[in-house]
C-alpha cells in the first residue's frame, strides 16, 4: 500500500465513524480543517499512520509549518519515509 492510499484509507475510516454526515472529497487541496477531522481525529490519524507506516514527521524540529491541505500532509509523510 502506498503512503498516500494508507492515510486517505485511514482518513476515511475515521470520518466515517465520527458524527460527520458530508461525503469528503478528497482531493490534494482539501484543507485539512474543512476535511471532517477535529483535533482529536487528527490525532488518531497519526498515532494509526505511525503504526503503519513506522514514520512520524511530527517529531521533526525542523517542521517550519504544518501541512494546511492534504496534498501536504501527504508530501509530509512522503518526504518523512524518504528521509527527505
Amino acid at each position: 500500500m502506498t503512503i498516500r492510499a494508507a492515510i486517505v484509507s485511514h482518513l476515511e475510516q475515521i470520518v466515517s465513524a465520527s458524527k460527520n454526515t458530508h461525503p469528503l472529497h478528497l482531493t490534494d487541496d482539501l484543507v485539512l480543517v474543512e476535511s471532517g477531522l477535529d483535533s482529536l481525529g487528527m490525532a488518531i490519524l497519526v498515532t494509526r499512520l505511525e503504526d503503519s507506516l513506522g514514520v512520524d514527521p511530527f517529531t521533526d524540529a525542523g517542521m517550519a509549518t504544518p501541512p494546511l491541505t492534504l496534498g501536504d500532509f501527504i508530501k509530509l509523510y512522503e518526504n518523512a519515509a524518504n528521509g527527505t
